[in-house]
């Protein structure tokens, strides 16, 4: 059952081969014959989910180490000795100014987790076979799985979370961001809702 994999062995490197680990020519046989999908969320949406996943929860202590110390360290003033050593209360407010900051981006590319799925997966440069959303998982997934011909013996598994970030509760997030920033954070995800065919979250203040 694959709701049974505990989500640390998911993410284990060596359970998932990549496809910089082959050669160039293994590379190119399979980017010319494989089927290729790709599947994408609500730019802002993804957001908060990224941010209540790595920021909000105990157990992502290793992501309140290597961004959390210093988001604090950058953007809070007065910051506890607690807060600078272990990074474990970042705000939300903190986590956009860290975004929007020019030295983020000259700092490298973003973390997977809020990176652009533009610049993550390379939509212009891969032909993707299929782009589907998040928001039909599980009917996307299970259209691709009938597509490769195995629709028949398996599914894509039916979960409700009822913890799930939902444009509501990012409505709620965003209405703390200045006007500013808003306008600065859709700059910077403005390739995402294009390419992606996502529209202005009727929330944000772009004026």
């Amino acid at each position: 059952d694959p709701m049974e994999i505990p989500s640390n062995q998911a993410h284990v490197p060596s359970n998932l081969k990549t496809l910089n680990q082959y050669s160039i020519a293994e590379i190119n046989h399979r980017l010319k014959n494989y089927f290729k999908f790709l599947f994408v969320r609500e730019p802002f949406e993804r957001l908060v989910s990224a941010y209540r996943n790595k920021f909000t929860l105990k157990y992502n202590s290793s992501f309140h180490k290597r961004f959390g110390t210093r988001i604090i360290r950058r953007y809070r003033k007065n910051a506890t000795q607690d807060a600078l050593i272990n990074g474990a209360d970042v705000k939300f407010k903190e986590f956009i100014d860290y975004l929007v900051d020019p030295a983020t981006q000259r700092d490298g590319p973003l973390n997977e987790h809020w990176q652009t799925v533009y610049q993550l997966c390379h939509p212009c440069h891969i032909h993707y076979d299929m782009v589907g959303k998040y928001e039909t998982l599980e009917e996307d997934a299970n259209y691709i799985l009938r597509l490769v011909g195995v629709g028949d013996s398996l599914h894509f598994p039916s979960y409700a979370k009822s913890t799930r970030t939902t444009d509501a509760m990012t409505a709620k997030f965003f209405s703390n961001i200045s006007t500013q920033q808003q306008v600065q954070l859709y700059k910077l995800y403005k390739m995402d809702f294009l390419m992606f065919n996502y529209s202005i979250p009727s929330y944000l203040r772009l004026d």
